[in-house]
């Protein structure tokens, strides 16, 4: 009896599809979590962000930003928003650790001197300063001399008094042998002004500040290119113009001791150099024979 064959079942060679299923699948769900990742809420991350760097900041672990970042939980700025400013920071942070130390020595000479000017103008308006008629603080520009209205003027006149020329005289002696640039503002209170000579708050406190001025130039020499005036009117008080005593404080002129050196001394250019012979030639009245 013949034995019967075993027939083999054919081979499946489709068996690739699953695999090929299963990779679409995990594609499909890998996309799937790219797309969810970018339509994450922005503003929230942005509130995030700002909650922790602030929080970093209170615990002193980073040092304060420079840069006011407002900090409002109802509608907090968007997640690129706060990275465009931290971006901002970190390059003026590395521009500030790059720049020369000369320039931290230049500062610091700098305070040292604003601050024996500052110990020498107390000592010798200390007077003034009792009464009030004078006060001193430091600004971001520079050392600020506070001239009250009371002590130099008359109510509504530009005119300096007779009486308050020798500490004019004193501030001037200080400040002659220093190179410094000053800046003259004149300052009002809010109430209006209408006279034969002054018609307003912003000409009585420019005709002050120019006062002031020519008696630098005319009594005690001071080089014009030093000096700035500026006449503010009632627009920058320094205290409530509701009461008298804020609007007597507010009745002043400011004479503003610059940080930096606002002109070069005439005959501080290097003999022999191009802009001492034009100098020379304009002196003289005739060019100079080696400049067009």
């Amino acid at each position: 009896m013949r034995r019967r064959r075993r027939t083999r079942a054919p081979s499946n060679h489709e068996r690739w599809l699953v695999s090929y299923a299963d990779f679409i699948t995990l594609l499909f769900a890998f996309f799937v979590v790219l797309y969810a990742s970018s339509q994450v809420d922005q503003r929230k991350v942005g509130k995030l962000a700002l909650a922790i760097q602030v929080a970093f900041q209170e615990m002193g672990v980073f040092p304060a930003s420079t840069t006011k970042i407002p900090l409002d939980l109802n509608d907090p700025m968007p997640f690129s928003t706060v990275q465009a400013i931290e971006n901002v920071e970190r390059n003026s942070e590395l521009g500030r650790i790059a720049s020369s130390p000369t320039d931290a020595l230049a500062g610091s000479s700098r305070e040292t001197d604003m601050a024996t000017l500052r110990s020498e103008l107390e000592q010798a308006l200390h007077g003034e300063i009792a009464l009030r008629q004078v006060s001193l603080h430091r600004d971001t520009d520079g050392l600020v001399i506070s001239l009250r209205e009371f002590g130099f003027f008359d109510s509504g006149s530009a005119t300096v008094k007779p009486q308050s020329l020798p500490a004019l005289d004193r501030i001037a002696s200080i400040l002659a042998i220093r190179t410094c640039g000053l800046r003259i503002e004149g300052h009002t209170d809010n109430v209006p002004i209408h006279t034969a000579h002054m018609s307003s708050n912003w000409e009585l406190s420019t005709a002050r500040a120019t006062e002031l001025i020519r008696i630098l130039i005319m009594d005690h020499g001071f080089a014009p290119a030093r000096l700035s005036a500026a006449g503010y009117a009632e627009y920058h008080p320094i205290a409530s113009n509701v009461t008298i005593q804020g609007r007597a404080q507010n009745r002043r002129v400011d004479i503003v001791i610059l940080n930096e050196p606002s002109f070069t001394e005439p005959g501080l250019v290097t003999a022999g150099s191009p802009d001492t012979a034009a100098s020379n030639g304009r002196q003289s009245g005739n060019p100079s024979p080696n400049l067009p």
